[in-house]
């Protein structure tokens, strides 16, 4: 006969034995998971960027990017499947005051897929996979300008805040319009059309007024609300690295569009706002990673408080990767157009311990998904 303890380390063993019904799976997936492909991707740009080792990794660069893409196919469908099977339940996360700030991690999921289509994509597939990339690069776009309107307004309109309860995930359906256009100003070169260049560099260029300005504004109160009330609850550790992600994204965006600025307003006519357009990327883009380093090292502060007290492992520990990557993305971007190793080198560390993050919580995460504990939607929870 069984005993017992073998018929119980047999069920532990089970997949998804925390959930009730597998199509809970379904039924509890939310947009959190899409942190999971941003902070992926933003990994899989910066391994290949390290001072001296970068081209041996490469190819650990180019397959965390297939892996990417494979996480966003699936976390795609399992989402569309949700809206279909589930609809009356899925519509809930509108009304939720968090779980509807993570709409944002969608797009800026996506953009991750079209800097590696960029970055590895056209070695290895040649041009052809720029036309893709310029139409999901608009797609992007559509999204990243619908959830950055959206999402405050059903803030000011239907959600119960407060400014104790304030947090920095407030950030995340606004910083989507920054990141595509980092992304546009990195795709911009590669179009063979000038006027094609010139419409997405200056739409980038609106997209970096549309969302930074904003985050800035958002930032200021997050900064009041920690001095009047402290730190936010355990469960939202994480958040506080969420800040260094619009000042590293908004560090990076200037740097990457004033970096082709001169050329494509040149090829259109405006060589004299194409060389003011550089100078001001280069001094904003310093001045952003000076902020984003002021951050970092409170953020660090931070972590060690909570880390001390013992923190409990959710999906929200994402939020240590994409920010911390997107800020050594400027910085080597920072070094390159200062021509200032020393910069580079932080860049290296800096990529060094978001690969050790990126291992830490992906080793977390595989093991709640296997369990299932990890599959949970607040916004039903009533509904239990």
């Amino acid at each position: 006969m069984i005993s017992r303890e073998t018929r119980n380390a047999a069920r532990s063993l089970k997949p998804l034995r925390r959930l009730e019904h597998r199509r809970d799976v379904i039924r509890q997936f939310t947009p959190n998971w899409f942190a999971v492909t941003m902070g992926t991707g933003i990994l899989a740009l910066t391994l290949p960027q390290m001072s001296g080792i970068g081209p041996l990794l490469k190819p650990i660069g180019i397959g965390l990017w297939f892996l990417d893409i494979a996480l966003f196919a699936l976390f795609s469908a399992l989402y569309t499947a949700r809206w279909v099977i589930f609809s009356h339940e899925a519509k809930r996360i509108f009304g939720h005051n968090v779980v509807s700030m993570f709409i944002g991690t969608i797009p800026m999921g996506l953009a991750t897929l079209i800097n590696g289509g960029i970055a590895f994509g056209i070695g290895l597939f040649g041009q052809s996979i720029v036309p893709v990339a310029e139409g999901l690069w608009w797609l992007d776009v559509v999204m990243s300008l619908a959830c950055g309107v959206v999402i405050p307004y059903l803030m000011f309109t239907r959600h119960q805040l407060s400014l104790d309860g304030m947090t920095a995930v407030w950030l995340l359906p606004v910083v989507a319009a920054e990141v595509a256009g980092a992304s546009g100003g990195l795709l911009a070169p590669h179009l063979p059309d000038a006027h094609a260049q010139f419409l997405m560099l200056t739409t980038s260029y609106v997209l970096w007024a549309y969302s930074v300005p904003v985050a800035m504004s958002i930032l200021a109160i997050l900064i009041l609300r920690m001095a009047l009330h402290k730190l936010p609850h355990q469960s939202m550790a994480a958040s506080s690295w969420l800040a260094l992600g619009p000042i590293g994204t908004g560090a990076l965006g200037m740097l990457v569009q004033g970096a082709d600025a001169r050329a494509i307003f040149s090829e259109n006519g405006l060589a004299a706002i194409g060389q003011v357009a550089e100078g001001i990327g280069a001094i904003s883009g310093l001045l952003l990673w000076g902020l984003g380093l002021w951050w970092l090292i409170l953020a660090l502060l931070i972590t060690v408080r909570y880390w001390r007290s013992g923190v409990s492992f959710n999906l929200g520990w994402w939020g240590y990767t994409f920010p911390l990557g997107v800020y050594a993305a400027a910085t080597y971007r920072l070094a390159a157009t200062l021509h200032m190793a020393v910069i580079g080198y932080i860049g290296t560390g800096l990529t060094a311990a978001l690969l050790f993050m990126w291992l830490l919580v992906a080793t977390k995460t595989v093991a709640g998904a296997w369990k299932g504990h990890l599959f949970s939607s607040p916004c039903i929870a009533t509904l239990q």
